[in-house]
């Protein structure tokens, strides 16, 4: 079970620089999308389509143009999640789930802290994003929550992790969560295979960070314990330039059906 996760800053813009090409050439089973940026009427589905992705769900913000969080599969999905039950989280449109046989899919996009407002609510978010997950592992314990966490977990995440230290999305409170995430019962895939510094998913546009490797690690493949046997690899895509992430793939033994 090959599962890919991209924050496409943009789902018709990234259609535009050839995503579903590319998506044809990498060929998962399961596409986790994030930043989609659009409501399911304003898409051609047809081109997902075309592209070999029959089942296609989207859960959009309520605000136009902004978040929102896609799944596409070639497995037509047991049963879809759409967002957690939470109110505020729920508006902006930054969690789906889609079951296929014993092992759950989430395509996740959590809050950035651009400023003391929205650091608050990123904050309140993890918390309760936590105690979600908590309540969620009772009843479907083979979880893969992938998607952008807007977190790096360690200095090696980070192009520059001392003039950074300060800056939301490397904040010690936001570390201490992501790690205490991952003790909850979580595998950071990628670093499963991989310990190498300079593996990032996210360039700013400016000062040519992307052509520098000046990047974060804001993505991430996060597989339950239950999961761990059955985990092959997990790799960053950092070819793909459709948006100013790139994608993710983490790949399992296929479940059971």
């Amino acid at each position: 079970m090959k599962i890919v996760s991209y924050n496409v800053n943009g789902i018709r813009a990234a259609v535009s620089k050839g995503f579903l090409e590319w998506l044809q050439s990498v060929d998962p089973d399961v596409v986790c999308l994030q930043e989609i940026k659009a409501m399911e009427e304003q898409l051609d589905l047809s081109l997902f389509e075309k592209a070999g992705y029959q089942f296609h769900n989207w859960f959009s913000a309520e605000k136009k143009g902004y978040s929102g969080v896609g799944i596409l599969s070639k497995i037509e999905p047991d049963h879809v999640e759409f967002g957690t039950g939470i109110d505020y989280m729920d508006r902006e449109g930054r969690n789906l789930r889609a079951d296929f046989g014993d092992t759950s899919v989430m395509s996740l996009y959590l809050p950035s802290g651009t400023n003391l407002a929205r650091l608050d609510h990123k904050l309140q978010y993890m918390a309760d994003f936590q105690t979600y997950i908590n309540k969620l592992k009772t009843t479907h314990p083979n979880l893969v929550i992938c998607g952008d966490y807007n977190i790096c977990h360690t200095a090696i995440d980070i192009h520059d992790p001392v003039r950074n230290k300060n800056v939301s999305g490397f904040l010690p409170v936001e570390r201490e969560w992501i790690g205490n995430f991952i003790k909850s019962g979580f595998i950071d895939s990628f670093r499963h295979f991989n310990q190498e510094p300079h593996q990032y998913t996210w360039w700013s546009y400016r000062a040519n960070a992307r052509n520098n490797n000046k990047g974060w690690r804001l993505d991430y493949g996060m597989v339950s314990k239950p999961l761990e046997d059955r985990l092959k690899r997990s790799v960053i895509l950092s070819k793909a330039k459709h948006s100013d992430h790139c994608p993710i793939l983490v790949e399992l033994e296929q479940p059971q059906f």
